[in-house]
């Protein structure tokens, strides 16, 4: 069954990408990110270590990011919250993204929206769907 599923993703995207039509973009959240000088366990690939804070006590300030990728183009979109992973902030991602690309699509009719169906862009989540429409 995932197979198949898996190779109707694959036809439907090959279809869009080849429809002048439709447009195919992939949208994505990552891990919230404490902001300050922390390590966050990474790996330096400087000629010399960058500096960092022992330990992360209590941050107050924290980043989400976001992202959209229009696979056809290779032209990347972030987009920035500094609340929580939800639908809203998705949908406010991707409506962001649409209002600076908009020009530049006058010809599209559909969009296809790749996404990873995590708890905040589920094909089951009303709240998503209904910002969508």
């Amino acid at each position: 069954m995932t197979d198949l599923i898996f190779a109707n993703v694959s036809q439907l995207n090959r279809e869009a990408d080849a429809d002048p039509t439709a447009l195919r973009i992939s949208v994505d959240t990552k891990a919230t990110v404490n902001l300050g000088e922390y390590s966050r366990g990474g790996k330096s690939r400087g000629l010399e270590a960058v500096e960092a804070l022992d330990y992360d006590m209590a941050s107050k300030e924290k980043l989400i990011p976001g992202g959209l990728l229009e696979p056809v183009t290779g032209q990347s979109f972030l987009f920035f919250g500094e609340s929580h992973k939800t639908s809203d902030f998705m949908v406010d991602g991707l409506e962001a993204w649409w209002a600076q690309r908009k020009p530049a699509f006058s010809a599209i009719r559909t969009l296809v929206i790749n996404s990873d169906n995590g708890p905040e862009c589920s094909g089951h989540r009303t709240q998503y769907l209904q910002r969508l429409v």
